[in-house]
């Protein structure tokens, strides 16, 4: 297929690699100068066929809504808009609406993968009308390992399981994070690496976050060339507030939540973990020590 994608950064310049190498044409637009292939997106969109396809990865918030604005001009009934990123689930429903009205498809996609999904493949969460995922799943089948994408349901139900899952997300982080202090702070002189490769075979643990453990402590067995200041991006938050709302008591993900507002002053090796493991999963940035 041939398709647009708006955002060549950490993730979006994966998924376009992916597509490539799957026999997919990609034609990219990117704000960096450096990266950007169409010179406009006015230009990105007068290159594709009818009907078009065109893959949203920027942040969530005022630039995707500022894409969604601009795409809306220049898009014709039976388009479809892929909002890859990590934009909030009602967000994704009031710009399906919005779209609709003009005869636009809008799949919202929450994505997993970091990183290293050009390599792995990309987990895939999807909602929205679904004549508009039937015709893209060549696409999905290929950024994705097998069995690694779903059709979730209508607009928004792809970011809410996306929202969800980076709240379990959060909550495994802690729980690793607290396990490997312990044994930092035992007495024993472990060899933390090596026993992140141990739990990962055949413990009930087991997972690739002990993998990316395992890289992390042999690349700095003590985590001390980084701060242990712990970004949110924000779908943490919109878990605990989804679960405020509902009166549905998430307190391992709420905890960790709070956990990362209280890593923004000190620096203990528990959040030194977590921002390890995040650089290596998502490429996050992290903070020298």
């Amino acid at each position: 297929m041939k398709l647009g994608l708006v955002g060549l950064g950490r993730m979006g310049g994966g998924i376009a690699a992916r597509l490539r190498d799957g026999g997919h044409e990609v034609v990219a637009y990117d704000l960096d100068a450096s990266l950007t292939e169409a010179p406009s997106i006015e230009a990105l969109v007068a290159s594709l066929p009818s009907p078009r396809a065109v893959w949203l990865m920027i942040p969530a918030g005022e630039p995707t809504q500022g894409a969604v604005d601009a795409l809306s001009a220049l898009l014709t009934p039976g388009d479809v808009i892929v909002e890859g990123g990590n934009s909030h689930y009602r967000d994704s429903q009031r710009r399906a609406a919005a779209l609709a009205a003009k005869g636009i498809d809008l799949l919202d996609c929450g994505t997993s993968g970091g990183v290293w999904g050009r390599q792995n493949g990309f987990c895939l969460m999807l909602g929205g009308p679904k004549p508009a995922f039937d015709a893209l799943e060549p696409v999905f089948a290929t950024l994705a390992p097998p069995s690694g994408y779903q059709y979730l349901g209508p607009s928004g139900a792809g970011h809410f399981a996306k929202m969800a899952h980076n709240g379990v997300e959060y909550g495994l982080l802690q729980a690793y994070a607290e396990g490997f202090s312990l044994l930092e702070a035992s007495g024993f002189d472990y060899d933390l690496a090596r026993l992140s490769d141990l739990w990962g075979r055949g413990s009930v643990v087991r997972s690739w976050l002990l993998e990316l453990a395992q890289r992390a402590f042999e690349a700095d067995p003590k985590l001390a060339n980084l701060q242990g200041y712990v970004e949110d991006s924000g779908e943490g938050r919109w878990a605990v507030q989804e679960a405020v709302e509902r009166g549905l008591p998430l307190p391992a993900i709420t905890l960790s939540l709070y956990r990362r507002f209280a890593s923004r002053d000190g620096n203990p090796f528990a959040n030194r973990f977590i921002a390890a493991l995040r650089n290596q999963f998502g490429g996050h940035a992290v903070r020298d020590g």
